[in-house]
């Protein structure tokens, strides 16, 4: 099919391409910098808040992948960082079901649930965490992931889009994923908030090209990790070590997740592939 890739020129969006071209399908590809990508269909340059960009963008494409977004809360203005994350959702979602596209898969996040950038130290109510898991976000860029899940439900009921928002956590490889685990292993406790959830790149990207060709109806909201912890310590450790108390709804045993895949799994037929521990 041909997809129309937003963001594409972000750590995950290049990714995401290449896992989609290997695989057979075509690509259109934007993001507000350059893309040197020779084998897209076609190539735009610029900023997802403008109407027309995106309207030429999803014109003739089967199904989007929307990962264009200001992608963490650490900009000088936290209002313009929501405005511009809701804004892009809404024009992607809006423009893609006037244009009868059939399929959008959208990049949210685990920082929906409002743990990772909560200005507060908080606790989930249970782990494993499933997307059921109450909203607790008090911060700007949790939020506007609400409202993009949020916009993805309404675009269904409008168009009749089948949607999927994946919500990622912590997604790197190389030396962005390597500072990531030293920093872990330094002090555990700085990553609590994101309960030491991980994925490698190259798994964020086959989950979404699962999430573009299985047979889908309906909005879904899915939690996408690695199998395992940014941490050395046990899970069961980490959460009576850093979040006392918590009720542990199945056993949690090793180095397991603490975020619940199973409707990855269920839905997507999505496993991960890889690990940074040495077996």
């Amino acid at each position: 099919m041909l997809v129309l890739v937003t963001g594409a020129a972000g750590h995950i969006g290049g990714e995401v391409t290449r896992e989609l071209l290997g695989a057979g399908h075509r690509v259109a590809l934007t993001d507000l910098l350059p893309v040197d990508e020779p084998r897209a269909e076609r190539v735009l340059t610029g900023d997802l808040q403008d109407p027309e960009l995106v309207r030429d963008a999803v014109a003739g494409v089967e199904a989007v992948v929307h990962l264009g977004a200001i992608p963490h809360p650490n900009v000088a203005d936290p209002s313009a960082l929501f405005a511009h994350n809701c804004l892009t959702a809404h024009r992607v979602f809006e423009e893609a079901g006037r244009a009868g596209v059939r399929r959008v898969v959208a990049a949210s996040s685990i920082s929906a649930v409002g743990l990772a950038w909560s200005p507060v130290p908080l606790s989930p109510g249970y782990v494993p965490l499933d997307e059921a898991h109450p909203t607790l976000v008090r911060d700007p860029y949790g939020l506007s992931k609400v409202v993009l899940e949020e916009v993805a439900a309404a675009a269904h009921r409008r168009w009749g889009t089948a949607a999927v928002c994946l919500r990622f956590p912590f997604t790197g490889v190389g030396d962005r994923l390597d500072h990531f685990l030293a920093a872990c292993a330094e002090d555990p406790a700085g990553q609590r908030h994101d309960l030491w959830g991980w994925l490698h790149t190259a798994d964020a990207a086959t989950a979404v090209r699962l999430a573009l060709e299985r047979d889908l109806t309906g909005c879904h909201v899915i939690n996408v990790t690695a199998a395992d912890t940014t941490s050395t310590v046990p899970s069961a450790e980490l959460m009576a070590r850093h979040h006392p108390g918590v009720v542990a709804r199945t056993a949690v045993t090793g180095h397991a997740t603490l975020f619940d895949t199973s409707a990855c799994t269920d839905l997507l037929g999505f496993v991960p592939r890889r690990t940074w521990r040495i077996p």
